[in-house]
């Protein structure tokens, strides 16, 4: 018997693969498999390109990279198209995503220099006599994973930062959305043809898995939690740096005195855009007592405006089929287990599509608080204050991002989420500024994305120093003598015994 393929599942067709919308079934694109003997190829020749690249020196690279996002800017709307045919997202919401990976890939170029380039680090008294200096010099190679939600954006976030660090990129997009992938490397092909700068090898797990193996100076990871536990032990038998993003279950918080408007705008569009399948997505809702009927009012009316389908609609499809039955769980497990559905619930689920569902009263051990979720669904629970609420966000072992709306204390409760991120009075912000870290703790991962830190992440320090005078006290030389040694003693108790 001949399986039957469900629209949006990945598709091998004679060592092609095969991508196709999840909306409609209309095919996207068809890439060559990769193997493992093709990984290693890959990086082989991103080895040679990279010292290529490096030698371009920062302002020539900074040239090429806003070259590319000059390309990528005049074709948004291809781009944009692309994206909604392959992984069914609305044409808005692609814009919207294309734009913040431009400013990355802006920020990331006219940063490089200031943040890695070399520069003199003060010495102290006991190496008066030396200089420091400091620099950040690329790994090499990259070996980049992306996802599927965000194909643009998140894989952007990596590939721009290491490619402005001096390194040559190889990237695994998602098998779900390797058209878009692809995309992105030949429109940077066209900018640099003189070398394999940027590639893409595209396949399963096991094409990531050989990206680890491959000797690539360093991986980062975009995916589930699950999937980067993998990646970083394949990573650890060669001892090779990861940065790994996994996934989260992020929540909000709604003080008394929040603007409940602004509040549940954001809720809204934090909880469903994309469909519900975001990382950073607020999954969870804690509201005060005082606030909370009036507030699941208001994201009712709001969530239940949303309109559902495959072309001009709020939310399209769920871009990877198997993720419905995720989504159908945790409803079901949440309504089993007492909670109420005060919009959609088990008929919001008619694949490819789930129509906004929003639980109340759902216990804190159900999988739809637990778990992620990935669909656009949103638990709110009522809570007696913010401490409750913060105890209860901060009782998952993930720790992506966050949200607080509130006035008097919502900055405080926002630091004492135990989350790489947090958004006040707003809500996803974080991912769009370009200056800031973006990344996670605990199960959601760890390193940074984006901001001076997203730099690092992608050049090695290299720290040098260089003798400019004689000792005047002798101290790391088998020419020191006992007098020295008493002088040693005496500036120790003089500059380190006091008390504070």
């Amino acid at each position: 018997m001949t399986a039957v393929h469900v629209p949006g599942a990945p598709l091998i067709s004679e060592g092609l693969l095969v991508s196709t919308s999840p909306a409609t079934g209309a095919e996207a694109g068809r890439f060559p498999l990769a193997d493992e003997a093709d990984v290693r190829a890959a990086v082989d020749r991103a080895r040679a390109a990279g010292d290529w690249w490096a030698g371009l020196g920062s302002a020539g690279r900074r040239d090429r990279l806003q070259r590319w996002r000059g390309v990528l800017a005049r074709r948004i709307e291809e781009l944009a198209d692309l994206m909604h045919t392959e992984g069914g997202k609305p044409v808005g919401d692609a814009v919207v995503e294309i734009l913040t990976a431009l400013e990355h890939i802006d920020w990331a170029a006219r940063n490089a220099r200031r943040v890695l380039g070399p520069r003199r680090v003060r010495s102290r008294l006991i190496l008066a006599e030396f200089t420091g200096h400091l620099e950040y010099q690329p790994y090499g190679v990259v070996g980049v994973i992306g996802p599927w939600n965000y194909p643009v954006f998140t894989p952007i976030g990596s590939v721009a930062y290491a490619l402005a660090a001096g390194n040559a990129v190889v990237f695994k997009p998602s098998e779900y959305t390797p058209a878009v992938g692809q995309w992105l490397v030949d429109r940077f092909a066209e900018v640099v043809p003189e070398q394999p700068v940027f590639q893409a090898v595209h396949g399963f797990g096991a094409v990531g898995a050989a990206l680890c193996r491959s000797g690539v100076g360093k991986v980062a990871f975009t995916g589930s939690t699950a999937t980067a536990k993998r990646v970083m032990a394949a990573c650890a038998e060669t001892l090779t740096p990861v940065l790994l993003e996994a996934g989260g279950k992020d929540a909000m918080i709604v003080d008394a005195d929040a603007d409940l408007d602004a509040a549940a705008e954001a809720c809204v569009w934090g909880g469903l855009t994309n469909a519900g399948q975001t990382c950073i997505g607020i999954e969870r809702v804690y509201a005060v007592d005082q606030v909370f009927d009036a507030f699941v009012d208001k994201v009712v009316a709001k969530a239940g405006r949303l309109t559902v389908g495959a072309d001009g609609s709020d939310l399209g499809p769920i871009t990877m089929p198997s993720q419905i039955d995720v989504i159908r769980r945790h409803i079901d497990d949440a309504l089993d287990r007492g909670g109420r559905a005060v919009l959609g619930g088990p008929e919001a689920v008619q694949p490819p599509y789930v129509h906004p569902t929003v639980l109340v009263d759902v216990p804190e051990d159900s999988a739809a608080v637990q778990e992620e979720t990935f669909g656009p669904t949103l638990v709110v629970n009522r809570v007696r204050d913010v401490d409750e609420a913060v105890e209860r966000a901060n009782a998952l072992p993930y720790g992506l991002g966050g949200s607080v709306f509130g006035r008097a204390r919502a900055v405080a409760v926002a630091r004492r989420l135990r989350s790489g991120m947090a958004s006040v009075n707003s809500a996803l912000t974080f991912a769009g500024m370009s200056t800031l870290p973006f990344g996670g703790t605990g199960e959601s991962g760890f390193g940074r994305i984006h901001g001076e830190e997203g730099l690092r992440e992608f050049g090695r320090p290299k720290s040098v120093t260089r003798r400019r005078a004689r000792s005047l006290l002798p101290a790391m030389t088998f020419e020191r003598t006992p007098a020295d040694v008493a002088r040693l003693v005496k500036i120790a108790k003089l500059m380190y015994g006091r008390g504070r």
